[in-house]
């Protein structure tokens, strides 16, 4: 959260995809978190195509794509994300 907040101006965005089964939990998770980006969920929680295509294995787990598509970075959280992004989006 603190990451988009800071970098979302420089054009760093985030687009949240859940494994939830239920709407309900996914919604609620939404909005308990206060998630100000795009999300989307087919409900299909282990069995989402998303999940297979990326070789996600443990929740939450992220990837840093930049502009031309391609995967810089995955998994990164807290001050290694901070400075990342710092790199990459200060030059």
């Amino acid at each position: 959260m603190a990451a988009y907040k800071e970098y979302h101006d420089k054009g760093f965005n985030v687009f949240g995809i859940s494994l939830d089964k239920k709407k309900e939990n996914w919604v609620k998770g939404i909005q308990d978190d206060h998630l100000d980006w795009l999300q989307v969920s087919d409900l299909l929680f282990w069995n989402s195509e998303i999940a297979k295509l990326y070789g996600v294995r443990a929740i939450p787990g992220n990837y840093l794509v930049d502009s031309k598509g391609i995967i810089v970075a995955k998994n990164l959280h807290g001050e290694e994300l901070q400075s990342t992004l710092k790199s990459l989006l200060n030059k």
